[in-house]
């Protein structure tokens, strides 16, 4: 089998040392590509210089939500230019979105909105992170035409809204939550969800798997994830493995075969 974790936070201290030895691991678990998304221009640098496409590494640009305040509308501008120069790796515009937990929602609001414009500019995926605001991403997505390739990351919302998601062409990331047998929402969301709409993840280091202490997730777990997706489904993984591994592809622009593989 052959995994694709899409949204995995390899540029992360958690990783410092020994990045060489958990990617070593995770490609003997059948990872063979994983996508790295950038949270704030300060970080973007480091995001860049650890991108490798021939190892299968490849890197988004954004700026997340929770650290919206201390940027700038110049970096907007300097971000569609990277976008727009089509540097090597780079897959998708990422990690931005809404987050009602933590920060000003307003202050969100305007940059989403910012970062979705620019990406249907340039052409480019989205990455979306989206805390209890499923409903507003959608809303935003909508007003602003929305029409191309987006990955709603870590989803954990009801089945009605991920419906509404994948109506405006979403795809939907499944993360360690579903691994947690009290997430029932969540599990019986992704149990109902069509399989070509959806995308494994690990957010690592965050969103750990069951029996995986907190901080410590790595993409050497994504089987642990398409497993509880099979065990939720009543499949086989390596039923489930080739679908999710080109529902990614679809995300990302890759061919099916070629770019991802070993």
């Amino acid at each position: 089998m052959q995994l694709i974790d899409a949204h995995c936070h390899f540029d992360f201290p958690r990783f410092d040392g020994i990045r060489e030895e958990e990617y070593a691991l995770a490609r003997r678990e059948g990872v063979s590509a994983l996508v790295i998304p950038g949270v704030r221009s300060a970080n973007w640098g480091r995001v860049q210089a650890l991108a490798s496409p021939d190892q299968g590494i490849w890197y988004c640009l954004g700026v997340h939500p929770w650290f919206v305040e201390e940027h700038c509308d110049k970096d907007l501008e300097s971000l569609e230019s990277i976008l727009r120069s089509s540097p090597e790796g780079c897959v998708g515009l990422g990690e931005c979105g809404l987050d009602a937990l933590r920060g000003d929602l307003v202050l969100q609001q305007d940059w989403f909105r910012a970062q979705v414009t620019i990406a249907s500019r340039v052409g480019c995926p989205l990455v979306i992170h989206s805390v209890k605001t499923h409903d507003q991403v959608h809303a935003a997505l909508r007003s602003l035409h929305w029409s191309g390739r987006a990955l709603v990351h870590g989803f954990s919302g009801s089945y009605q809204q991920a419906s509404k998601l994948l109506d405006l062409g979403c795809y939907i990331g499944v993360g360690g939550v579903i691994t947690h047998v009290r997430a029932r929402k969540t599990r019986d969301t992704i149990a109902r969800l069509p399989l070509d709409r959806l995308v494994l993840e690990t957010d690592a280091p965050d969103m750990a798997p069951a029996g995986v202490a907190k901080g410590m997730n790595s993409p050497g777990c994504l089987p642990l994830i398409l497993q509880a997706l099979a065990d939720l489904r009543g499949e086989l993984p390596e039923r489930l493995a080739p679908v999710l591994h080109q529902n990614a592809c679809a995300l990302y622009g890759w061919p099916t075969a070629g770019r991802v593989q070993e």
